[in-house]
């Protein structure tokens, strides 16, 4: 079978070559038809005022799935993954066009890259030719790429628990941050779970925004025993984790109008508050009808940058807990304050020192 010529999508203006067009990414589900790689493209292309709300002049790793989405397929999370069939771009791919710009990051281990800094949606739409489904971007700007300017409250669901349970949990959130003097917006993360953004002045560190995190997460737990923050996974039992690791340097969530890696091509889709109340079926929300929604209602995180809110309410909560630190992911050095990175169980058979070393 002879192979498709590329076509071109139309992306703010700017014609985009995306090749072997007709590859199929999505295969067809009971509610949604096959999608190919051409219709990825013109996905992004659709949804352009929301997308590049989310991506504008923010580095931006992505995620690669070069043949498709396919049940079983893994996604690569480090050297050891040799054989996963897809994996995370953090460095400008070769072949860039000239129009896609760039910024210099830092991250944790003390190197630097240059990473994708969209600026017009040709940018994404290029970066589906290249099969990116998932954009993961900083919560920073290239102004300052030390200092962020949004929180990001990653309410996880853990087994046991539902899509429902995360709906509950995030009513919670917004009670917490409206008396914080704090306003979030809502979205699905295209999965089970939901993410809070909060523009924030961009003033503080990533220390300090993780902090706020913890201490936001510690309030939650404190008023429902159906959050955590524990990040042990032995620990967490049947609740909704507030993963406060995604504050960290180089940590990221999908982005809003990402497409996610699971059958149905679903969204990680912006909503009001009172959408989000009754929405039982986060894969409703899909290529197929986000971009209509879009186009008929707008997007509902239109007014997300025009206040940006102090960080201290929440870093006055986190003093008020003791200012206790909680434990940074595997690959981070160790940090001051950490405690040691032993899962509870193993705690029992051996005997650490405070830095985590077992003591014979």
């Amino acid at each position: 079978m002879a192979k498709a010529p590329a076509a071109e999508v139309d992306a703010g203006g700017r014609a985009v070559r995306v090749s072997s067009p007709d590859r199929v990414i999505y295969e067809a589900t009971e509610r949604t038809p096959e999608v190919t790689k051409l219709m990825v493209a013109q996905y992004f292309a659709s949804v352009d005022d929301g997308l590049m709300r989310a991506l504008r002049d923010r580095p931006t790793a992505l995620e690669r799935w070069t043949s498709g989405v396919r049940p079983g397929m893994k996604l690569a999370t480090g050297p050891q993954d040799k054989d996963a069939d897809a994996f995370y771009q953090k460095r400008v791919p070769k072949g860039a066009p000239d129009y896609l710009e760039t910024v210099q990051v830092t991250f944790p281990s003390g190197r630097t890259a240059d990473e994708i800094c969209p600026t017009e949606i040709a940018v994404p739409v290029w970066c589906a030719h290249m099969g990116t489904l998932t954009f993961h971007p900083w919560p920073v700007r290239r102004g300052d790429v030390d200092r962020p300017d949004e929180l990001r409250i990653d309410l996880d669901p853990q087994p046991g628990t539902t899509f429902a349970d995360a709906v509950r949990v995030a009513g919670l959130a917004r009670e917490l941050l409206e008396e914080l003097g704090l306003v979030g917006y809502p979205k699905t993360s295209g999965n089970r779970g939901i993410h809070v953004y909060v523009r924030i002045e961009p003033r503080w560190e990533f220390v300090d925004l993780r902090h706020a995190a913890i201490g936001f997460g510690r309030e939650l737990a404190r008023r429902d025993d159906g959050v955590t923050v524990d990040w042990w996974k032995e620990e967490r039992g049947e609740r909704i984790f507030v993963d406060y690791n995604q504050n960290n340097r180089d940590r990221t969530i999908a982005s809003a109008y990402s497409l996610r890696p699971v059958s149905g091509a679903p969204v990680s889709t912006p909503l009001t508050w009172a959408e989000l109340a009754e929405l039982t079926d986060p894969k409703e929300l899909n290529l197929f009808t986000v971009p209509e929604r879009l186009a008929d209602t707008g997007d509902p995180w239109a007014g997300i940058d025009d206040t940006a809110y102090s960080l201290e309410p929440l870093l006055a909560l986190w003093e008020e807990q003791g200012a206790v630190e909680l434990n940074y992911p595997p690959d981070y050095p160790k940090m001051p304050g950490e405690p040691p990175r032993v899962q509870p169980s193993k705690k029992v058979a051996s005997h650490w020192d405070e830095d985590g070393n077992r003591v014979e």
